[in-house]
């Protein structure tokens, strides 16, 4: 040891460049000055809202006469508020069910079929997601009426798994198709039946996309109010719904704080869609090693 340091430190020896700290260059001030100013646009009504559900007065204004929770406490406490909150939980949850099964039947026929036939079904399955939730509403109303199930729970939540399916369809087709067809192979090879096959080997492998599914799919459900205002009746008034109503009739900081509610609800759902994503890339990572 005593060699070595002597013999890097003779005026000869070479010694290690320095590095120097990278300036900030113009185009990347702009760039970050740019995503900062794009997320203040973002995040402002947000901070808007949130105040406004704490004002002790009876109106929407700034500044705020005193702070208090008597809007939350009318929400919470009971109500239509509370009644809505349920109804859309309810339908929700059903819907994301619902939409769970059908979505993971629907990715794994379009992972096994080929051709023309298969990138028309999978346009026709996706089309909820490009086609004007209007017309959905509209369709799902002529459709749902003669069968005589408007106005009823069953005909919103078919009207919202309609909606949902492909949120459900995307994330779990693309796990399909990047999972490795020896395995199932490989299964059957050694004695597996088609069914335990797919529960052993397939199933496990696309369970983080069948949760990331589900959670967009429920928040497309929860988040809507068109099909809720032509499909439901006065017994299935959602959340959005209710929300929608109270804008019409009279505007109070319930609506705020009905709005921080929803806001929370989403921010929840978006960090566990985070946590999946994160599981199933480090497994992914895992199996790769």
């Amino acid at each position: 040891m005593g060699t070595i340091a002597a013999t890097t430190s003779l005026p000869g020896a070479p010694t290690a460049p320095s590095v120097r700290p990278r300036r900030a260059s113009p185009w990347r001030l702009a760039y970050w000055t740019y995503c900062a100013l794009v997320l203040v646009f973002l995040l402002a009504p947000i901070a808007a809202i949130v105040p406004l559900s704490f004002s002790s007065g009876s109106f929407l204004a700034y500044p705020l006469p005193g702070w208090s929770l008597r809007w939350y406490h009318e929400v919470l406490g009971g109500g239509r508020w509370l009644r809505a909150l349920g109804v859309s939980l309810v339908v929700g949850m059903s819907a994301t069910a619902l939409s769970l099964v059908l979505g993971t039947l629907a990715a794994l026929g379009l992972a096994r079929l080929r051709g023309a036939w298969a990138a028309v079904l999978k346009t026709m399955i996706l089309a909820p997601m490009i086609v004007p939730v209007i017309l959905i509403a509209v369709g799902a109303y002529f459709f749902l009426a003669p069968l005589s199930l408007t106005s009823t729970f069953t005909g919103l939540i078919l009207a919202h798994t309609v909606i949902a399916v492909p949120f459900v369809v995307v994330p779990v087709l693309t796990a399909l198709e990047l999972l490795d067809p020896n395995l199932a192979r490989a299964a059957a090879s050694c004695g597996a039946t088609p069914p335990v096959a797919f529960f052993r080997i397939t199933l496990p492998q696309v369970v983080p996309a069948m949760a990331s599914g589900a959670l967009f799919a429920f928040a497309a459900s929860f988040d809507d109010v068109v099909i809720a205002l032509l499909v439901a009746g006065p017994d299935q008034r959602t959340l959005p719904r209710e929300m929608f109503s109270g804008l019409r009739d009279s505007i109070t900081p319930a609506l705020t704080a009905v709005a921080t509610i929803m806001i929370a609800i989403s921010t929840a759902l978006f960090l566990a869609m985070q946590a999946v994503q994160r599981r199933a890339r480090r497994q992914a990572t895992l199996r790769e090693a």
